[in-house]
C-alpha cells in the first residue's frame, strides 16, 4: 500500500478537480408529480383523466388584501388594472378575478350583461357587497367572507418546468411591485416549485457547513493533533465532494429530501475513518511498523468496513421497493454515496495515515484510560446484569409494540412545508381566508345515450353537488350546471335564491338555446368533446389524508346509494387523490424493503461467520432501533408519510454496522483459539470505544437536523438521533448476552 500511496493521492486529487466542478451543475426539481405512486390504477386514470381536460393544478392565485374592505374605488380599480395586466406574464393563458365578472341580464330584445361590482359608483357598494358575499360562486373563490380580500385566479400553461415558474414568479412580483398592495399572498404550482426548490438548496448548504463543523469539533476533541485532524477531515470531506460530483455528472436530481445528502456522508465517512485510524493507531502503539499496521487495518477493520459499508447500501437500496420516484432515487444515490465513502476511507486515509507516526496522529493520555475503564465497567455489567438485561428488553419491546399500533398516516400538506417561509405563511392564508390549495375531482361518465349536458345528468350532478356543500371543507365547487343555475337565476332578476337548476326540462330546453348566445363558457374544461364526460371541480381543506380518505368513502358510498347509475358513474380523482394514496403503499413498501433488508444481510452474515446462531444473533439487536422508530412515530403522533419513511431504511442501515464491528472482532478473537468469554472481553477492549465514538458522532450529526426549517427532517434528525442511541446501547448490552446464550466454547 505504502509504494502506491503517492499515486492515489494524485488520483484523488484529480477526482476532487472533476467533482468539484460537477457539483457546479447540480440539478434541483420539485414537482407534485414527483411523489405520484407509479403503477397505481388511480394515477392512470388521473392521467387519462386530464388528458380529456386539463390539470388541476395549472394555476396562480393571487390574494389582495385590503383590511378596511375591498369595497374601495381606488382599491378596486388597481385589482382590476392588475388582473388585466397579469395576461402578459410569461406562462400566463388567462386571468380573472372579482373585477371582471358580469351577471346576465335578459330584456326584450337580448341578453346583455351588469358587472358584478360596480367599480366606479360607490353608491352600489352596499348592494353589491350583499349580493357578492351571498353568492356561492364567489365566497372563498374569489372573495373571503368580510370582505377584506380579493383573489386573482391565473390560469396558466401545463407542466411547466423549475425555469418557467422562476421566471413566471420573478415576471408577477415585479409587477405587483408597480401597485399599492398593502398585503400580498401566492399559491399555486410555479410558486411551490421556485420556494420549494430554494428550500432545497438552503437546506443541503446549511446541513453541509454544519455537519462539517460538527465533525471537525469531534475530530479536534479526538485526536488533538493538526495531521490527525486534518487527514480525518479531509477524508470525510472527499467522499461528500466526490459524491455531490458523482450526482452532478450523472444528472441526478435533488429532490426534497436531498438535504439528507451531506449529513448522511460525513457521518458514513466518519464512522468508517474512526475504525480504521483507530485500528491503525492500536497496531503502532502494538509496535507494528507503519507499514504493516496499514495491511493490518484494510485486512481487519477494511473487510468489517465493507461490510457495513454493503449493509448500510442494502438499507437504502430497500427504498427500491417504493413506487413513489423521490424515495426511489433517495435509496440508490444513498446507496452509491455509501460506498463512494467506503472506497474514499479505504484507499485515501490509509495511503495519508501511512505518511504518519502515531505521535503525529492523536495525543495519548488520561482519554485513552477513561474510554478502556468505560469499556470494562460495560462489560462487567453485561456479565453480572443479564436478567436485568433481558427483562428490561421485553418491557421495552412491549412499549414499542403498542406505541407502533398508535402509529397514523394522517399527514397534512402544511406539516411539510418549510417552517417560518412565507409560502407556510401564503399557504395558511388561503386555507383560512379562501378555498384553500388542494384539488379534489371528480370524474363524470354517462351512461347509454346521455349527454354530459342532458337535463337528467346535470339533475345527478347537481345531487351530489348539493351533498357536497354540506361539508365546511370543500369550497369552490363548479361544473356545467353552473351555465344553467346562471340562466335561471338570470330570469328571476338575479335573485340569489334563483341560483339552482331550471325546475322542469322545458325550462331547461329554453336555456339550453340560450346558453350559446353566452360568451367565454369555456365548456372544454367542464365537459369533453364528444359530451360523455364531465368533471365536477372543487377544493378541500388540508383536514388530512386518513381524514380525507374516510370522507371519500363516505361519499364513494353516497354516490352508490343517491345517484341514479344507469345515468351517469361517478370516480373521485384528482392531483390531492394520487398523492394520498402513497399513505397506502407506504406501509407496504416499508415493511416489504425491510424484510427484504433483514433476509439479504442475514445471507451476507450466513457467509461471513457461516454459523446459523451468529446469524440470529447478529439480527435480533437490530430489530430494537426499528421497533423504537415505530414506537416513537406513534406516541409522538408523527405521521407516517413518504419523507420520514426512509428512516427506517437509514437505521437499519446504519444500526448493524455496529454489530458487525463487534462480531468480526469477536471471530478474529475466536480464531486466535480464544475462549468465548475471553473473545466477548476483547472485542469490548478493542472495538467498543469505536463503536461508542462512532455512535456520538451519529447522534450528533443527526441532531443537526433539528435545526432545519423543513418539518420531515427535523423529524427524521430526531427519529435517527434517538433510535441509533438505542442501537449502540443494543449491540454493546444484547450481544454479549446473545453470544454467551448461544455460542458454547
Amino acid at each position: 500500500m505504502i509504494r502506491f500511496r503517492v499515486p492515489i493521492l494524485i488520483l484523488f486529487a484529480i477526482l476532487a478537480g472533476a467533482s468539484a466542478y460537477y457539483s457546479t451543475q447540480l440539478k434541483f426539481s420539485f414537482d407534485f408529480e414527483q411523489f405520484f405512486p407509479e403503477g397505481d390504477e388511480d394515477l392512470e386514470f388521473f392521467r387519462d383523466f386530464i388528458e380529456n381536460f386539463e390539470a388541476d393544478d395549472n394555476f396562480m392565485l393571487v390574494a389582495l388584501v385590503r383590511e378596511e374592505g375591498v369595497f374601495d374605488s381606488t382599491f378596486l380599480n388597481e385589482v382590476h388594472g392588475f388582473t388585466l395586466e397579469a395576461r402578459e406574464i410569461p406562462f400566463v393563458e388567462e386571468s380573472q378575478s372579482l373585477t371582471k365578472f358580469n351577471y346576465p341580464l335578459k330584456t326584450p330584445f337580448l341578453i346583455t350583461n351588469i358587472p358584478v361590482i360596480h367599480r366606479n359608483d360607490p353608491a352600489r357598494y352596499a348592494a353589491d357587497r350583499e349580493r357578492v358575499l351571498g353568492d356561492e360562486r364567489f365566497v372563498h373563490n374569489f372573495i373571503n367572507d368580510d370582505a377584506t380580500t380579493l383573489m386573482v385566479y391565473l390560469k396558466t400553461t401545463s407542466s411547466m418546468s423549475l425555469a418557467d415558474s422562476e421566471q413566471h414568479m420573478d415576471s408577477l412580483a415585479a409587477l405587483v411591485a408597480t401597485y399599492d398592495f398593502s398585503e400580498v399572498h401566492y399559491m399555486g404550482r410555479p410558486y411551490f416549485q421556485r420556494e420549494l426548490v430554494d428550500m432545497q438548496k438552503r437546506e443541503i448548504t446549511f446541513s453541509a457547513i454544519v455537519s462539517g463543523i460538527l465533525v471537525s469539533l469531534i475530530m479536534f476533541l479526538l485526536f488533538r493533533r493538526p495531521w490527525g485532524i486534518i487527514v480525518s477531515v479531509v477524508s470525510i470531506g472527499l467522499g461528500l465532494l466526490l459524491f455531490l460530483g458523482f450526482l452532478g455528472a450523472a444528472g441526478r436530481e435533488l429532490n426534497a429530501i436531498s438535504a439528507l445528502y451531506p449529513v448522511l456522508m460525513i457521518i458514513v465517512g466518519t464512522s468508517d475513518v474512526i475504525h480504521i485510524m483507530s485500528k491503525y493507531i492500536d497496531e503502532l502503539k502494538a509496535g507494528a511498523s507503519r507499514e504493516d499496521a496499514i495491511r493490518t487495518s484494510i485486512r481487519e477493520i477494511g473487510m468489517a468496513t465493507l461490510l457495513t459499508s454493503l449493509t448500510t447500501a442494502i438499507g437504502f437500496a430497500t427504498l427500491l421497493t417504493s413506487k413513489i420516484i423521490p424515495i426511489r432515487d433517495f435509496g440508490i444515490n444513498a446507496a452509491i454515496g455509501v460506498i463512494i465513502a467506503y472506497v474514499t476511507v479505504l484507499c485515501f486515509t490509509t495511503a495519508a495515515l501511512s505518511f504518519f507516526r502515531t505521535e503525529q496522529i492523536i495525543k495519548l493520555g488520561r482519554g485513552q484510560a477513561f474510554w478502556e475503564k468505560l469499556m470494562e465497567k460495560t462489560y462487567q455489567f453485561t456479565l453480572n446484569r443479564s436478567r436485568a438485561i433481558t427483562v428490561g428488553t421485553f418491557i421495552i419491546a412491549v412499549l414499542c409494540a403498542w406505541g407502533i399500533s398508535r402509529i397514523t398516516t394522517n399527514y397534512n400538506i402544511i406539516n411539510n412545508m418549510p417552517s417560518g417561509a412565507p409560502i407556510t405563511a401564503d399557504f395558511n392564508f388561503f386555507e383560512k381566508e379562501l378555498s384553500g390549495f388542494r384539488p379534489l375531482e371528480f370524474a363524470v361518465f354517462t351512461q347509454g345515450d346521455y349527454k354530459a349536458t342532458d337535463y337528467p345528468v346535470l339533475q345527478e350532478m347537481d345531487k351530489l353537488e348539493t351533498y357536497l356543500h354540506k361539508f365546511p371543507y370543500i369550497q369552490a365547487i363548479g361544473s356545467v350546471t353552473a351555465i344553467y343555475k346562471s340562466l335561471n337565476q338570470m330570469h328571476a332578476n338575479n335573485r340569489a335564491d334563483a341560483y339552482h337548476l331550471p325546475e322542469t326540462e322545458g325550462e331547461y330546453r329554453r336555456y339550453r338555446r340560450m346558453a350559446d348566445q353566452v360568451p367565454n363558457l369555456q365548456l372544454n374544461v367542464l365537459v369533453n368533446e364528444t359530451q360523455d364526460k364531465a368533471r365536477i371541480t372543487s377544493r378541500i381543506f388540508d383536514i388530512g389524508a386518513d381524514t380525507i380518505k374516510a370522507f371519500g368513502q363516505r361519499t364513494d358510498q353516497w354516490i352508490l346509494n343517491n345517484i341514479d347509475q344507469d345515468i351517469i358513474k361517478v370516480k373521485r380523482t384528482g392531483t390531492g387523490l394520487i398523492i394520498d394514496k402513497n399513505a397506502e403503499y407506504i406501509r407496504y413498501s416499508l415493511l416489504t424493503g425491510l424484510c427484504m433488508a433483514i433476509l439479504i444481510v442475514s445471507l451476507l452474515m450466513a457467509l461471513l461467520f457461516r454459523n446459523g446462531r451468529m446469524l440470529f444473533i447478529s439480527i435480533a439487536p437490530n430489530l430494537i432501533p426499528l421497533l423504537l422508530a415505530g414506537a416513537l412515530l406513534g406516541y409522538l403522533g408523527i405521521e407516517l408519510e413518504a419523507g420520514v419513511s426512509i428512516v427506517f431504511a437509514v437505521i437499519f442501515g446504519i444500526a448493524v454496522d455496529d454489530s458487525i464491528h463487534f462480531l468480526s472482532k469477536f471471530k478474529l478473537a475466536r480464531m486466535r483459539g480464544l475462549p468465548v468469554e475471553e473473545a466477548i472481553h476483547l472485542t469490548f477492549q478493542e472495538t467498543g470505544k469505536a463503536i461508542v465514538l462512532t455512535s456520538i458522532i451519529l447522534f450528533f450529526g443527526f441532531m443537526v437536523m433539528l435545526f432545519s426549517s423543513h418539518p420531515p427532517s427535523v423529524t427524521i434528525g430526531l427519529l435517527i438521533s434517538l433510535t441509533l442511541l438505542s442501537a449502540v446501547a443494543s449491540d454493546l448490552l444484547l450481544l454479549p448476552l446473545l453470544i454467551r446464550w448461544l455460542i458454547k466454547d
